[in-house]
């Protein structure tokens, strides 16, 4: 017998849940599906978009969060990177840009995927996807 899996979640600490959630609910679209708490302020949240889900949490517990973000830890978060298949990446670089995104203009890529890439506010890097063709070289 096989191991049988039906898909995967990313968990991502973040560093402030309210600004973390505005970024994937609003300017996204991410629907928030479970929660640890009322309100935009809590410390544990399920996220999804389109059969893609995805987990937050808080990186420190209640009191030990410090002022600001640490740079050692949100440089580390650019060694993780979420791959999205999204099939119309025009459609997603036109909304995210009307969201006030900071987003990378899609491009093809070598290996024949056309990518278009953004950094959440915790540093982690997003990449929304898909295979490319002829009419879409940049």
């Amino acid at each position: 017998m096989t191991l049988q899996v039906n898909g995967v979640t990313a968990l991502l600490e973040v560093f402030d849940m309210p600004t973390s959630i505005a970024f994937y609910r609003d300017a996204l679209g991410f629907d928030v599906l479970q929660t640890s708490g009322p309100g935009d302020d809590f410390t544990w949240a399920l996220l999804a978009l389109d059969g893609t889900h995805l987990m937050l949490n808080t990186a420190y517990d209640e009191g030990e969060r410090p002022p600001e973000r640490e740079g050692g830890r949100v440089a580390a978060h650019a060694d993780t990177a979420l791959f999205f298949h999204s099939p119309d990446l025009d459609a997603a670089y036109d909304h995210l840009c009307a969201k006030g995104v900071d987003v990378e203009e899609p491009l093809l890529r070598d290996y024949g995927m056309r990518q278009m890439w953004l950094t959440d506010p915790d540093g982690f890097r997003l990449c929304f996807q898909w295979p490319g063709d002829a009419t879409h070289e940049n």
